[in-house]
């Protein structure tokens, strides 16, 4: 197989990276939509790939390797920034069960708590919003893998045309399996949103928890490496 064929492979394969995955479900769990998803898994991909093309022209230009400290900057970084997204996804999870209303009685206005399902007049796609953190989402990514790309294309290029060809392709090959991670995400999520609010919440709830533990273990792991 030739290098670029193998890039693009190597590519596709590192979309399904555990801390991707959770990443993007995070993001997707938010407002699940199969008119999003593939969108969503193609931002992603763009700002990994624009990260490792800028990172990647700098190792091969000026034959350097990324220090083994920064490298572990980026993944606690990335695993920061899991944590983040996850509990951003606890806090809209609790906004959207329980929230104050204000309500009059008697000519007094007073506030209470309320509970109730999201209703078709709650929801509303954030398309704009929702690329824009999965494009910065995938750039953090791309941070994180430089390093090891970094070594990769030093060692096996000749010159600097054929590292920005073997990363464009390692890039698309990202950004395709990222969009097609995407759509496969996106039936679980819709599929409990169709079964109601209390199964769209469990399953968004899931997502939460699995991307807080995974970014609390990263940050770990990366502290101590």
């Amino acid at each position: 197989m030739s290098l670029l064929g193998m890039g693009f492979l190597l590519g596709a394969r590192h979309a399904l990276d555990a801390d991707h995955v959770a990443a993007v479900t995070t993001i997707l769990s938010k407002r699940p939509s199969f008119r999003a998803s593939g969108f969503i898994g193609f931002c992603w991909g763009s700002g990994h790939t624009l990260v490792l093309l800028l990172i990647g022209l700098t190792v091969i230009a000026l034959k350097v390797t990324i220090p083994e400290r920064l490298a572990s900057a980026f993944e606690f970084l990335v695993g920061l920034m899991l944590v983040g997204l996850g509990v951003s996804l606890a806090v809209t999870i609790a906004r959207e069960r329980w929230h104050w209303h204000a309500h009059e009685h008697k000519g007094a206005t007073h506030l209470h708590l309320h509970s109730h399902d999201r209703r078709e007049d709650h929801q509303h796609q954030h398309w704009l919003g929702g690329s824009a953190k999965s494009f910065l989402v995938g750039m953090v990514h791309g941070l994180a893998g430089s390093a090891a790309l970094g070594m990769m294309v030093l060692s096996t290029v000749q010159t600097l045309w054929q590292g920005v060809a073997y990363i464009l392709v390692f890039g698309l090959g990202s950004i395709l399996g990222m969009v097609l991670l995407g759509t496969l995400i996106s039936f679980p999520l819709i599929l409990s949103a169709s079964c109601g609010r209390q199964a769209q919440a469990a399953v968004q709830g899931l997502a939460s928890l699995a991307s807080i533990g995974l970014g609390l273990v990263i940050m770990v792991r990366s502290s101590i490496s």
